[in-house]
């Protein structure tokens, strides 16, 4: 008795099932897309946080030389997210706790739409002690 009053109060409700599946469906893709992008940033990050602070190991060897890391870190970024991202490195001499050690910095784009984004607006570097020479 009461399903039949609420089907004469609102009669016009009939068929707002498949527009409700497309609102939610929507803002569930929505929420999906968002999720895996930003998934993907993440992954782009720990990446070039890798190969920066591979390079600064390699670099900081007793018989290497900053390009040798800066090189390093290319090839690594390069084979792994794409040419594009391995367009800004730069290593450097610096200190940690007093400690000598080789930083490679890398700028690379932040990814917002799949991999294009804002152009250096990701910046990560990765330091290695200084091997000594013997």
């Amino acid at each position: 008795m009461l399903c039949r009053r609420v089907t004469r109060r609102y009669p016009h409700d009939r068929g707002s099932a498949p527009v409700e599946f497309v609102l939610v469906g929507a803002l569930l893709t929505l929420v999906t897309v968002s999720v895996l992008q930003l998934a993907l940033a993440l992954h782009v990050r720990s990446t070039l946080i890798d190969a920066a602070a591979e390079g600064a190991r390699h670099a900081a060897l007793a018989d290497s030389s900053l390009a040798a890391g800066v090189e390093r870190s290319r090839d690594l970024i390069a084979t792994a997210v794409g040419e594009s991202y391995a367009a800004d490195i730069s290593a450097g001499f610096g200190s940690y706790e007093g400690h000598s050690v080789v930083v490679v910095t890398v700028r690379s784009p932040l990814p917002l739409l799949g991999l294009a984004g804002l152009d250096r607006g990701l910046e990560v570097s990765g330091r290695a002690a200084l091997e000594p020479l013997r």
